[in-house]
């Protein structure tokens, strides 16, 4: 099942997508109502309170970095300021280099904390694409990461939530203008979905819709005004947005 908000004549609903794609059939008052896509506007799939995100989590990446393996999770997070939805454009203005990052999102589903990994699955509602964008040059400048992964419209999430699938061993790919720049699978991941989240729900709670970023595969790049980026992700559908 696919989970999707959207707009429509100013308000915004959360329905599912039907088999075929392209209606959205949502339930109100005991009433099912059925929307076409073509009619409204995808937004991001959550509205979370918070996004956190897990560096370094894919073995030929670290390998790619010559870096070591790390021991435990990583982790950052992400504003809720800097979500934006399928076809949302990514805007920096400053100076220095701008990266794709595609990963594999999954989203709470209920509020967590101290969540065994064995029962991980219970408090995660789906998986959805995601695209960590960072200004790379203040990265470097700054050593710790905040700044960089923290402005607006930096982290595209979408285009829905599918609450049907196994995140172990996903192809995982992102296309810059249509050339395939990164390519990987799941279980190249160093920690995995239910360790992430014993691991994160251990340090803080985590809410309905908050959004976890499990890393990114090798081959981050630059990204120029006007470039087109596209996660795609087996089982669950490609994230496209464009840099204004």
């Amino acid at each position: 099942m696919r989970l999707i908000r959207f707009e429509h004549d100013n308000s915004i609903l959360e329905g599912i997508l039907t088999p075929s794609g392209d209606t959205a059939t949502v339930i109100s008052a005991g009433r099912k109502v059925e929307y076409q896509l073509d009619d409204v506007t995808l937004l991001p799939p959550s509205a979370p309170s918070k996004i956190v995100c897990v560096g370094l989590n894919y073995r030929d990446h670290a390998e790619e970095l010559n870096m070591e393996i790390p021991r435990e999770p990583v982790i950052f997070i992400k504003p809720a300021t800097a979500v934006i939805g399928p076809g949302g454009t990514i805007i920096y203005e400053g100076e220095g280099e701008v990266h794709y990052e595609g990963e594999l999102a999954f989203v709470i589903g209920r509020g967590s904390r101290h969540v065994r990994a064995g029962a991980a699955y219970d408090h995660i509602s789906g998986f959805s694409c995601f695209n960590d964008v960072t200004a790379r040059g203040l990265q470097k400048k700054d050593v710790q990461w905040t700044r960089a992964k923290s402005f607006d419209t930096f982290a595209p999430f979408g285009p829905w939530i599918e609450t049907e699938l196994d995140p172990s061993d996903l192809g995982i790919r992102t296309y810059l203008n249509g050339n395939v720049v990164q390519s990987s699978r799941t279980s190249r991941m160093i920690f995995s979905v239910p360790e992430i989240l014993e691991f994160i729900s251990g340090i803080m709670t985590l809410m309905p819709g908050d959004v976890i970023a499990t890393g990114t595969p090798p081959g981050v790049g630059p990204m120029g005004s006007g470039d087109k980026v596209k996660v795609e992700i087996d089982g669950i559908g490609e994230l496209v947005n464009i840099r204004g």
